[in-house]
């Protein structure tokens, strides 16, 4: 399969949610997991915390509380993707922040897309502590050339967990991740099917990712993506590829089968194990509502994730 990879504009200035967080909340403790690789939920501190109020992360930061009502968060969560589905050069900065909780139902599900400079993720100490039972997607962008995933950068989702739950999507049933690079996905379990790329629309052209710690139960469609990256993950079954497929340390990862050409007929390269890792910093909120950053230890020689035992 012929792909065409485009870059346009200037480079990213990434989604520094982290750092302005690690600011707001300069009292907090900073924890780390007692033993590397152990993936332990973080321990309990006597450090001073932050306010139980949400700290100022600025204006581009929305947090959302399971109290309010799906509407209202289909509202915001919509209104910010409309500013920046096609944002691309556009100097907006957007987090939205789910805070530990159930978002949606089977009945009133919550979907919806992730756009340009957009970062969504959970604020519990673990995926498992928020759950969104709809979707957070990435679809193709559509123009008079075609309908591809080429450009669609600078974005990311982290820790929480997805009951996929769009009965109503046709095509489009399923947990849609199209991107082409600096789009990441960490710390994410995904109940239901999960494509990387949408066929919903051609020609569907992607151009490779990044998976860390995440979770798939059920079938990862990698679809034309021209490369990608996943570590230290499980997947249930891993499906197709273009060029160079890397699993490192992923439960369920496809046989190794390289180059594409061999009569494994897969561009698989697969390391059981990773060697040396770390994973990203992340911001939860605490039993009495104070916002932390925990910071994971280095770990060597593993697979898997780091949360398998906390859910």
């Amino acid at each position: 399969m012929t792909q065409r990879r485009e870059r346009r504009g200037r480079p990213a200035r990434g989604l520094h949610l982290l750092a302005i967080a690690a600011l707001a909340v300069a009292t907090a403790a900073v924890p780390t997991v007692a033993a590397a690789g152990a993936g332990a939920a973080p321990a309990p501190s006597s450090a001073t915390t932050a306010a139980a109020s949400s700290p100022d992360l600025g204006a581009g930061t929305l947090v959302l509380d399971p109290s309010m009502s799906i509407p209202d968060i289909q509202a915001k969560v919509d209104a910010i993707a409309a500013a920046q589905m096609s944002n691309e050069m556009g100097p907006e900065r957007h987090a939205i922040l789910f805070r530990p909780g159930t978002y949606g139902s089977a009945d009133q599900p919550l979907n919806f897309p992730v756009g340009y400079y957009t970062e969504v993720a959970g604020l519990g100490k673990n995926p498992g502590d928020v759950v969104i039972n709809g979707s957070v997607y990435v679809r193709n962008q559509c123009r008079p050339s075609g309908c591809i995933a080429l450009d669609n950068f600078w974005r990311s989702m982290s820790n929480l967990t997805i009951n996929v739950t769009n009965p109503d999507a046709g095509c489009y049933s399923g947990q849609f991740w199209a991107v082409s690079q600096a789009a990441p996905l960490r710390r994410v379990h995904v109940k239901g099917l999960t494509t990387l790329m949408d066929y919903c629309t051609g020609p569907s052209f992607a151009s490779g990712g990044f998976i860390a710690d995440s979770k798939f139960d059920g079938t990862v469609v990698n679809g034309s993506q021209q490369q990608f990256f996943t570590r230290n993950s499980t997947v249930g079954t891993w499906t197709n590829g273009v060029w160079n497929q890397v699993f490192s340390g992923v439960e369920g990862a496809p046989a190794e089968c390289f180059p594409a050409a061999t009569a494994c007929g897969g561009p698989y390269t697969t390391v059981a194990k990773t060697s040396v890792s770390r994973e990203k910093p992340y911001l939860y909120v605490d039993e009495s509502g104070g916002y932390r950053v925990f910071v994971p230890s280095a770990a060597t020689d593993t697979s898997g994730v780091s949360w398998a035992a906390s859910g």
